[in-house]
């Protein structure tokens, strides 16, 4: 199994908006290096659900149940998108300043390169945010 972090603006796409739908394809990726990710994502891999813009905090989990497949909003047919579904909300979401703070997770690519919207997440990376979003506020 592989872990990501997936970006969406609350005010696009947000997690009440997963919560609601359950299930949803996650398309509008324009950028080579995302989309390279999204098409090494596989089934039953975890993503962190990260809301972008103001908010900058990781919200929920959801789970790739397709994929990599076109993107019917892509009207040049150069990219795609995959499904995901709601898995459980983060308890005490993480900040990126949390993030930034935090030593081990220095190399994620969500400090080093904060525009790209899907990027990869190490095992050690996933396990340290998930017991952050565990603790009590």
């Amino acid at each position: 199994m592989a872990y990501w972090l997936i970006k969406s603006e609350p005010g696009a796409w947000s997690w009440d908006d997963q919560v609601r739908d359950g299930t949803t394809h996650w398309n509008g990726v324009r950028n080579y290096q995302a989309s390279n990710n999204l098409k090494a994502m596989k089934i039953g891999d975890l993503c962190f659900f990260y809301h972008s813009v103001n908010e900058k905090r990781i919200v929920g989990i959801v789970e790739v149940v397709k994929e990599y497949y076109p993107d019917d909003s892509d009207p040049s047919g150069r990219f795609g998108m995959v499904d995901v579904k709601m898995v459980e909300p983060i308890a005490n979401p993480v900040t990126l300043a949390q993030i930034k703070a935090t030593e081990a997770l220095a190399d994620m690519p969500l400090i080093r390169q904060s525009r790209l919207s899907v990027m990869p997440v190490t095992k050690a990376q996933w396990e340290l945010i998930l017991k952050m979003g565990r603790k009590k506020a």
